[in-house]
């Protein structure tokens, strides 16, 4: 199915905020077939009256309690993905950088002992997706992730303000590397009449030339420096990164290599 030029809304904002987010999930809960890992769950949500193929009918009090339970719950995960306070989420001491994923042992957020469910619901807020090795921090993992949400000064980033990243190069991966932007609120990619949000190696950056490190800009409008290596923010909205290296190296995590922070220009 083409659906380029179809405008499209693929985030979940229009319903996670309210009670009609139940509604949605008793959709979903009815026409998945069952699946034994979520027994325990299917358990939780059989006790507010969602369970597959039976009526769904909550009365009015119901109703106000599950349209709250959504508000608080996605203002919680809101809160642990982007105010997390974590020490373990640091990359670097004297950076602002954090770990995209708290947990690197395999995909599902496991430890020895317990499944890790704070990190999970980091993760599940940004980005829902994950995959057995995408978080492992050594040399033969396939990718690397780092989420960048605040400026030198610790400030959240601006999207009515300009901010350079320096980036050191070569940038230490095999096969190439990325900063894209996301929109803080629908956690998806930013969307502007530039209709641009990634700077990457093998496109938008591969004609740099052979240079010991690259500025990049990030704002409201083209920097003086010119509009190749930046991409248009909007004012009032916040915004965030995944700083991505596809095969890294050894550089990328003993600390010998590592970017810039946010700088604020205006």
């Amino acid at each position: 199915m083409d659906i380029t030029e179809r405008e499209q809304d693929g985030t979940p904002t229009q319903y996670e905020d309210k009670f009609h987010y139940w509604e949605v999930l008793k959709e979903v809960i009815d026409a998945e077939p069952p699946f034994e890992g979520y027994h325990v769950p299917y358990g939780e949500l059989a006790a507010l009256g969602i369970e597959k193929d039976k009526p769904f009918k909550p009365d009015t009090r119901m109703k106000k309690i599950l349209a709250r339970a959504e508000q608080e719950g996605i203002a919680q995960m809101r809160a642990q993905s982007f105010a997390d306070r974590r020490p373990e989420r640091i990359v670097w001491s004297d950076r602002k950088w954090e770990w995209a994923s708290l947990r690197f042992e395999d995909g599902d957020f496991n430890t020895a002992y317990f499944m890790d469910t704070t990190a999970r619901e980091k993760w599940f807020y940004q980005a829902i997706g994950a995959s057995p090795a995408m978080f492992r921090r050594d040399t033969q993992a396939g990718s690397l992730y780092w989420l960048g949400l605040r400026d030198s000064s610790g400030r959240y980033l601006d999207g009515g303000k300009t901010y350079r990243l320096a980036v050191p190069l070569p940038v230490p991966g095999k096969l190439f590397w990325s900063v894209t932007v996301y929109d803080a609120a629908t956690r998806s990619q930013i969307r502007t009449d530039q209709h641009k949000a990634a700077l990457r190696s093998l496109q938008e950056l591969r004609d740099i030339g052979d240079v010991h490190s690259v500025d990049l800009y990030f704002g409201p409008s083209a920097p003086e420096a010119g509009e190749a290596l930046w991409i248009k923010t909007s004012p009032g909205q916040g915004w965030f990164v995944y700083f991505r290296i596809y095969g890294p190296d050894a550089p990328a995590f003993d600390g010998s290599w590592k970017p810039g922070d946010f700088e604020e220009v205006t």
